[in-house]
């Protein structure tokens, strides 16, 4: 008979190590199991958003069922911590929530559907105090818009409605800044500057020759690049994004005004809030995996020369605003700031970001809580905004039909304008679409100089 040589010492060792990390292994998968912690849900004009907030990341696979309609959300290792039943489903696509294990450690999450979506999903990694979450998108499926011929002219009379985008920022699962404790819960700048918004807005639609546009209707996330196209295809004047600041010492204070800037901050301050402002995208969501916004050369080098008209009248209209709102609160600075905010990158809207306060400040919180300081606000922004746009009137809206003395600027008739601050010959010329030596040769004139207040004749074009 053979005899069995007993296991070398290191044969013996390594199963003793192997042992050892038997309940270490087996912790370490137990751990990884993810728990939906809760799910929240906004609706937006054209989708409908669920949020669920996981204690760590996982797989999932989105899929669509029919006969009857529905959408089947799968995670991987994963179990439900959050109750459903407590979701709003009013005014959404979605009838009801039902979910149930898998395979004993796959979570499935069924949605019954009362119309047509179409789905888009995304993991978002941890990012500050946010945990992990899982995104889904429910699209709307959007109805062919038609107009009759009557509707796409009626504004081409030379009276039309100047339009100011007015976006409240943050939303949704991005409450922006928080303030103080006023009450049982935090001030959050969501909150305080969709009010503004909304109260500017009834004032600029209560101004003949002006439209008001908001940019978020309700408590929802929109990204930051939608919310300039948006103002676009609303074929906006201005865009307007309103904020409130927020800074690691409480005592920061005052109200700021920024354009963008194309070489970076102005100053430390520009530069932590425009950081914080764009870095909005990671909280409130935007996968962060589509090309779609990314330019070419050739497409970036347009892009960059119409900016370059745009940054110019931004910053007219934003030294208006300032000065305005000097009447109401203490501005942190007396000239407009510039950062890069991504919100205000528009090739072709004049745009401008108000902050209108520190919500960390104790003080100016308590104000931007009240409604009466919102409107002081709302009115010192929207006098700032009538000062530029009666300055420099679009052609064919009806603030240039008024200032030319009832005859919109588009007329072929001969009319007058009165030169006002920041005027040059060559921007009135652009803007009546006229030569330089034909103001002058018409006025007489021997120079380029311009005396605010002077009448200046304008031939036809």
């Amino acid at each position: 008979m053979m005899a069995v040589n007993p296991p070398s010492r290191w044969v013996q060792r390594l199963s003793l190590c192997f042992l050892m990390l038997l309940p270490v292994l087996f912790s370490g998968e137990a751990s990884a199991v993810s728990e939906v912690e809760s799910v929240r849900m906004w609706r937006a004009p054209d989708h409908t958003r669920l949020v669920f907030d996981l204690s760590a990341t996982v797989e999932h696979k989105v899929f669509s069922l029919s006969n009857p309609s529905r959408l089947v959300i799968d995670l991987e290792n994963a179990r439900l911590k959050a109750n459903f039943s407590e979701l709003s489903l009013n005014d959404s696509p979605i009838r009801k929530v039902r979910s149930a294990q898998r395979n004993g450690k796959d979570l499935r999450v069924v949605l019954d559907l009362s119309a047509n979506i179409k789905p888009k999903s995304f993991i978002l990694p941890r990012h500050g105090d946010k945990s992990d979450r899982l995104v889904v998108d429910l699209f709307d499926r959007q109805k062919a818009v038609e107009k009759t011929f009557e509707q796409v002219v009626s504004v081409q009379h030379g009276k039309r409605d100047i339009v100011i985008a007015i976006d409240a920022g943050h939303g949704g699962e991005d409450p922006g800044a928080s303030g103080p404790k006023i009450g049982k819960a935090h001030l959050r700048e969501k909150d305080v500057v969709f009010a503004i918004s909304k109260q500017l807005a009834a004032m600029i639609d209560a101004e003949p020759g002006y439209r008001a546009e908001l940019v978020r209707t309700g408590d929802y996330y929109i990204p930051l690049s939608k919310r300039r196209d948006i103002a676009r295809e609303k074929r906006a004047d201005l865009f307007v994004s309103i904020h409130a600041d927020a800074f690691t010492k409480p005592k920061a204070n005052g109200a700021s005004v920024f354009a963008l800037s194309r070489r970076g901050a102005t100053s430390e301050t520009a530069r932590f809030l425009a950081q914080q402002e764009n870095d909005a995208d990671l909280i409130g969501g935007v996968g962060s995996v589509s090309l779609d916004d990314k330019d070419e050369m050739l497409r970036g080098v347009l892009v960059d020369l119409s900016m370059t008209a745009t940054l110019g009248t931004s910053l007219q209209v934003g030294d208006r605003v300032l000065k305005s709102m000097d009447s109401v609160a203490r501005l942190h600075k007396n000239h407009v700031e510039q950062a890069g905010f991504a919100v205000l990158k528009s090739p072709d809207v004049p745009s401008i970001l108000v902050e209108t306060g520190f919500i960390s400040n104790p003080d100016e919180a308590r104000k931007l809580n009240t409604h009466g300081y919102r409107q002081s606000l709302s009115r010192a922004i929207f006098k700032g905004i009538k000062e530029h746009f009666y300055s420099v009137p679009p052609a064919g809206s009806y603030v240039a039909y008024v200032k030319h003395g009832g005859k919109p600027s588009s007329s072929g008739s001969a009319t007058e304008h009165v030169i006002a601050r920041g005027d040059t010959l060559s921007e009135i010329a652009r803007r009546y679409d006229v030569s330089v030596s034909d103001i002058q040769k018409v006025n007489r004139m021997s120079s380029s100089t311009l005396q605010i207040g002077k009448k200046l004749k304008i031939p036809a074009s």
